[in-house]
């Protein structure tokens, strides 16, 4: 950890990066190399790891997939991708690529076709890795990356532990990346966490959230708990209702086998939204040790109240996106999506309200929401205040206090507002909202990053803090499972229920009207 700790302080005095040291040398094997996600984040993500200087000489990346390529023409076609990615947006952004960054990275790569089920695959993978040892430098360490299907999470571990490819030997260390979706339910996440844990330790495993590479994110810590002026005020006293919110302007595009199994609640809620839950509402660690940190997020989300019975229904949101016009442009309805039953009852919405049973933050809901095709693509925390009291205004012309907010804004536009009442410029008080406003782009030099860039850098270096650990997951479905069941058992809304381009169904307003407040706007 003390490397992740000297990075923090370096930047914090001067405002660059400058302590990060390069990552010690290593082969990172990538499965599912032919992917979207490796095309359009993993790479992405590596190349500006080069252009920060952040890899070592001795870097090699490995791509395996089925589809039958060659190095050559797998490196075309990520050369490629990167190229039209130019002047796109997107997660990756870059107005050129620098094509001596992209040449020492390209000239790295390899490629191997194989089966994930077949022994031989990883056979052949273990002589590859020797070679590179011997040849490029890596130093025999390895970081295996499964950008695939949770269908092979567990057979691909286990292939490589049968292969000898994971056992740690005179300084050598053997990491695994598992993406999300961490299981679909309680009972598969606890049976995958039981199946690698099998073959690998804990500190092997590293359960990639993308949304913790987020500066705003990583910077939660620091306002909490570095500004004497916030962390008083972080509690059930002075907090009425905490919302947080992860709205997407794109539907589901090319992953409906994908979505159909998974839906609006699995593929955000347990790992993202519950993440940004822990790292709000978290007690202060002991230390920034990696496990300190992930106990006391644990802590957090083992802390929810469980829902019962028909509460379950009750405190939950479910919608699905009819057509509609998204940012000017005509969408279908996710029941037209290419891979989509014509009668799905899958969710591309969901919300709810939760509390936390603790000393911190007993009485004090948290409202939860996500959604596709939503009017505006925002990801932020909002923190509002309880209200000050009207006796001192009576007779003026103010007939209700401003709220006050504090806002932490993900993405697109990472910063951090405070929003509080100030009197108008007049003979009379009159009242207007007024913010103040750090956004990171104006105070800092911002890299390029499409949030994966120091998650990588952290499994180079095995810094485990910013991923889940297997009682995270675990309490994560624990407290989303009674709604699932509740859902099963239930009749669907009727769907679809809320039009793209959209602030999501009537249902997500009614939830928090029932308590006198409402949603922040998307406008």
């Amino acid at each position: 950890m003390a490397g992740r700790q000297d990075r923090r302080t370096k930047t914090v005095s001067t405002g660059q990066d400058e302590s990060a040291v390069p990552a010690p040398p290593c082969a990172m094997v990538i499965f599912g190399a032919a992917g979207d996600l490796t095309k359009r984040l993993v790479v992405p993500a590596l190349y500006n790891l080069v252009n920060a200087k952040r890899l070592a000489s001795g870097f090699h990346l490995v791509g395996v997939d089925l589809a039958a390529k060659t190095s050559d023409e797998w490196r075309k076609g990520l050369t490629d991708t990167m190229q039209d990615a130019v002047g796109h947006g997107g997660e990756f952004q870059a107005d050129q690529i620098d094509q001596t960054s992209w040449r020492w990275l390209a000239d790295r790569m390899s490629y191997l076709q194989g089966d994930l089920n077949d022994p031989t695959t990883y056979r052949r993978l273990g002589e590859h890795l020797a070679e590179l040892d011997k040849t490029s430098g890596t130093g025999g360490n390895y970081l295996f990356y499964l950008a695939i299907a949770d269908r092979f999470f567990g057979t691909t571990v286990a292939h490589l532990a049968a292969a000898d490819l994971m056992k740690e030997n005179n300084g050598k260390w053997r990491r695994v990346v598992i993406e999300k979706p961490f299981g679909h339910d309680l009972a598969s996440a606890k049976a995958l966490n039981a199946e690698i844990l099998k073959v690998l330790k804990e500190q092997q495993i590293y359960r990639i959230d993308h949304f913790l590479g987020k500066e705003t994110v990583q910077n939660i810590m620091a306002l909490r708990f570095a500004n004497g002026l916030f962390e008083p005020l972080w509690n059930r006293e002075q907090i009425d209702h905490v919302q947080i919110t992860a709205s997407e302007t794109v539907g589901v595009e090319h992953r409906g086998k994908f979505y159909e199994r998974t839906g609006a609640l699995r593929d955000m809620v347990p790992n993202h939204m519950f993440q940004l839950l822990a790292m709000t509402a978290m007690e202060p660690p002991t230390s920034f040790d990696a496990d300190a940190v992930r106990g006391k997020k644990a802590e957090v989300i083992e802390a929810i109240r469980p829902f019962k019975g028909a509460q379950a229904l009750r405190d939950s949101v479910r919608g699905q996106y009819d057509a509609g016009t998204v940012e000017g442009k005509p969408v279908r309805a996710y029941r037209q999506e290419p891979d989509v039953d014509p009668a799905s009852n899958t969710e591309t919405f969901f919300a709810c309200r939760l509390k936390i049973d603790n000393w911190r933050w007993a009485g004090v809901p948290f409202y939860l929401r996500t959604g596709k095709y939503m009017r505006r693509r925002w990801t932020e925390i909002a923190v509002r205040f309880h209200q000050a009291p009207y006796a001192l205004f009576r007779g003026t012309h103010v007939e209700r206090l401003h709220p006050n907010w504090m806002i932490l804004r993900i993405q697109p536009d990472e910063g951090i507002a405070l929003e509080f009442a100030a009197k108008r410029p007049g003979p009379s008080v009159k009242l207007s909202t007024v913010s103040m406003d750090f956004a990171y782009k104006t105070f800092f030099k911002m890299a390029p990053n499409t949030g994966y860039e120091t998650l990588l850098y952290d499994c180079m270096i095995g810094d485990a803090t910013l991923f889940q650990r297997a009682d995270n997951v675990e309490a994560g479905w624990q407290a989303v499972q009674p709604i699932l069941d509740a859902w099963a058992n239930a009749p669907t809304p009727a769907f679809p229920n809320y039009a793209a381009g959209g602030n999501g169904p009537a249902a997500a307003d009614e939830l928090l009207a029932r308590s006198g407040r409402a949603w922040r706007s998307l406008d």
